[in-house]
């Protein structure tokens, strides 16, 4: 195999199972053909292959996306709570979002984070 086909075979590798479904539909919008007949089959099987090479994403990124004005003070106490940092520190966090807050965190943190600023009023993503 070429550098070139490596490079985009671990790629995939990074995939989700959703980006991997996304990914098949749009090979097939482009190249006008059908995965499950392609070959017979072959694209079928390759997008079967990519999804059980693809692991379970095990580390997340907390990013506060919004913060309602009349919710401000109660997500500023979480994000301190979550992050350590002082009050100054976590109000420019706040105030600046979108913002990471967390980095690297493992998923049940990450869910629990989230949990905590939708629950005071934030929207979160996960990435």
């Amino acid at each position: 195999m070429s550098e070139k086909i490596d490079q985009i075979i671990e790629e995939l590798k990074t995939l989700t199972l959703l980006e991997a479904s996304e990914l098949v539909t749009k090979i097939e919008d482009t190249f006008g053909v059908d995965a499950s007949a392609a070959a017979g089959g072959t694209m079928v099987m390759a997008s079967a292959a990519v999804a059980e090479d693809v692991e379970e994403k095990t580390e997340f990124n907390v990013v506060l996306e919004e913060v309602p004005a009349d919710k401000k003070i109660a997500i500023l106490k979480v994000v301190r709570g979550l992050t350590g940092l002082g009050l100054k520190e976590a109000k420019g966090i706040v105030e600046s979002a979108p913002k990471q807050i967390q980095e690297a965190v493992g998923k049940d943190a990450a869910e629990d984070s989230k949990k905590q600023l939708e629950d005071a009023g934030a929207k979160v993503s996960l990435t």
